[in-house]
């Protein structure tokens, strides 16, 4: 690792330790835009839509960064910090039921009404078309992160961890949630 690289993660780790709930606010607002960014060239945008990326970076920035510190501080409180087999199945078990599926459904919410400004009737008809696909997706593809994440992760890497994974799914979930296709300019 080079120096830069080096003394940027040591100034990351100090700002996590010293104000972790804005730390990872920052972090996923910022893995956002450069998601956004990177997914709208996946498509073929031929001019980047600012509007689009700041408001997803605003976003993960105001709910999913600090929904994920707040989670993964009352799952370490409920199960005691546990790491074992068996406690990280429940922990898994308990985020997918209750997290996960608002999680999707309160984004689907977001993108069609706030990124893309859509009618409440067309975003309801949206989100009840495609919320059950996207929640099977996801059961199918976070239980696996989630273990991983419970099981290997330290508490104060899990939302970045997360983050990082986001960046993935996201990419699915902006195109399920959004119009059929996003918009080429």
């Amino acid at each position: 690792m080079s120096d830069l690289a080096k003394e940027a993660w040591r100034k990351y780790l100090i700002q996590l330790q010293a104000h972790p709930l804005r730390t990872k606010a920052i972090t996923a607002g910022v893995l956002a835009g450069v998601n956004d960014a990177v997914a709208q060239k996946i498509v073929g945008v031929k001019k980047l839509q600012v509007k689009r990326l700041l408001l997803l970076m605003l976003f993960s920035f105001a709910y999913g960064g600090p929904f994920g510190h707040f989670l993964h501080k009352f799952m370490d409180i409920i199960f005691k910090g546990k790491r074992d087999k068996k406690t990280v199945a429940k922990r898994v078990l308990l985020e997918q039921l209750t997290t996960s599926p608002w999680n999707n459904f309160f984004f689907m919410m977001y993108y069609g009404l706030v990124v893309e400004g859509r009618s409440w009737s067309l975003v309801k008809n949206k989100v009840r078309k495609d919320y059950p696909s996207v929640q099977l997706t996801a059961w199918r593809f976070w239980p696996i992160v989630g273990w991983v994440n419970y099981h290997y992760i330290p508490l104060q890497f899990r939302v970045l961890f997360s983050s990082l994974i986001v960046s993935c799914w996201s990419i699915f979930l902006k195109l399920k949630a959004g119009s059929v296709a996003i918009k080429k300019e």
